[in-house]
């Protein structure tokens, strides 16, 4: 697999990486920490780099991690995040300085490592300011806990600040076929600073694969049963994007989900998306999607099919979406 560069400070991963938080959060589909372990490896085999995990997934998620990339830990990036109360969502923010260090120690110690390659802040805190945030990383760099620095889901003005502080390597923020905001403000922004970007859901959490459909039933323990986007009425009526990646993905001999990461490999080189997964076959069709290059009457095609079609429903709930693009 090709790697790709992040940021202007040295930091290279390969063009898909694997997001591991539905190893064991989020999703009604938690895995045993042999199969999880047997998935990252097996991703490495495949040619990933790049492997993503948080405070706020659990101590389960980044102690998976760790042991899985042992082996092999210093061929790889593993990317962790501060940023909650007590490392949990529904307790707010909290990106104090002394909090930041304490969260560190802590991933390092559950990640078994020496250091952590790429740190970001997953949510800006407007309680505490930016440039101290940056200042603690800045500190935390200088004494090789940390390699790189990274912000997540963060606003044109917040990523200004941080840099001029501590230069961000890596901005990690939702974005896919249905969800394009990014483009409009953070893209020029990501551009002219020298940062990469890093989309977690390219999947659009599992739609744009085809995999659940307005008929498909949502565990009580899946978070996408309460996203205004996967009511039946939006998924019904967002359905007919599928239809014109369905028609590339026949076109490639792929599949949507395939078509759907090319897409986004697509859009600028210093792109890297994370697509997670609980299942080693989705694991292999998704790497493979770095082998497929569309052509410009494909992109062309999506491209007008996005300005055709209305994508129904937001991405978060109401309370999510107070915290992004601060």
């Amino acid at each position: 697999m090709q790697t790709r560069q992040l940021g202007r400070q040295g930091l290279a991963v390969s063009a898909i990486g694997l997001g591991c938080m539905s190893m064991t959060f989020g999703y009604d589909t938690a895995i045993s920490e042999a199969d999880g372990i047997a998935l990252i490896r097996r991703a490495f085999d495949l040619g990933v780099r790049f492997f993503d995990t948080a405070e706020a997934y659990g101590e389960a998620n980044e102690r998976l991690v760790g042991k899985a990339v042992a082996p092999f830990r210093e061929q790889v990036v593993v990317a962790t995040k501060f940023g909650f109360k007590n490392g949990i969502v529904a307790e707010g923010l909290d990106s104090r300085p002394e909090r930041i260090r304490a969260v560190v120690d802590q991933s390092l110690s559950r990640l078994n490592t020496d250091y952590i390659d790429l740190l970001y802040q997953h949510r800006v805190d407007p309680a505490v300011p930016m440039e101290e945030v940056a200042g603690a990383v800045k500190n935390l760099i200088a004494e090789g806990k940390v390699k790189y620095f990274g912000l997540s889901e963060a606003g044109a003005e917040s990523i200004r600040r941080a840099h001029a502080v501590q230069p961000v390597s890596a901005l990690q923020s939702e974005y896919s076929l249905w969800w394009r905001e990014p483009e409009a403000e953070i893209f020029p922004v990501l551009s002219e600073l020298g940062i990469g970007f890093v989309p977690f859901s390219p999947l659009g959490k599992g739609f744009l694969t085809g995999a659940i459909t307005a008929g498909s039933q949502i565990s009580d323990g899946d978070f996408r049963k309460n996203l205004p986007r996967f009511q039946e009425d939006a998924m019904k009526q967002n359905a007919a994007l599928l239809d014109v990646i369905d028609a590339v993905a026949r076109r490639h001999g792929a599949t949507k989900a395939q078509i759907a990461l090319a897409w986004v490999l697509a859009q600028k080189p210093w792109i890297a998306p994370i697509p997670g997964t609980t299942k080693m076959h989705r694991l292999e069709e998704n790497l493979a999607a770095a082998d497929i290059t569309l052509t410009a009457a494909d992109l062309s095609e999506l491209d007008e099919a996005l300005r055709r079609i209305e994508i129904v429903g937001h991405r978060y709930t109401e309370a999510s979406q107070k915290m992004v693009n601060r």
